[in-house]
């Protein structure tokens, strides 16, 4: 069984080289025999050190999600909800994804899939479009607005 100080230096090791929240931390020390104290004492001694920042994770989190994953703001909010970053920290973490990107990507995004798409008519297409734009994590307002800005008519 690995001592307290063997832990926190693999911990601090692996926040070294990786992002990671407090929710993460948690798992990591549940999986091991120490004591609630020690488990504490990790913990404050990460935070401290500035291995470990809820706010950096928040926004290393929506750059990755965004830039590689394709997600949209719904989808990486609850990400991040899900790993229990305060609203705080995802709401300014959220306003690090330029509008333009933002559109963009759902726009690349949307004529890619249209690509792939049939339907038995122009409202059936543009259905399946605005659910898969929605499952991407995507408002609803930006994907009908750029739906229409395509020049297809939703009607």
């Amino acid at each position: 069984m690995p001592s307290a100080d063997e832990i926190f230096s693999r911990l601090s090791a692996r926040c070294s080289t990786a992002e990671l929240c407090l929710s993460d931390i948690h798992r990591k020390l549940d999986a091991t025999e120490l004591t609630d104290e020690e488990k504490e004492r990790i913990i404050r001694r990460l935070l401290d050190e500035g291995y470990v920042d809820e706010a950096r994770y928040a926004r290393a989190f929506v750059r990755d999600k965004f830039r590689f994953s394709g997600w949209g703001r719904v989808k990486i909010a609850q990400g991040l909800h899900a790993k229990q970053i305060s609203s705080a920290d995802i709401q300014e973490a959220l306003k690090e994804i330029d509008d333009d990107d933002y559109r963009r990507a759902l726009r690349d995004a949307i004529v890619a899939k249209r690509r792939t798409l049939r339907g038995a008519s122009d409202y059936e297409t543009n259905a399946k479009l605005i659910r898969f734009a929605q499952s991407r994590g995507y408002e609803m307002a930006v994907i009908l607005k750029e739906i229409k800005g395509d020049g297809i008519d939703l009607d």
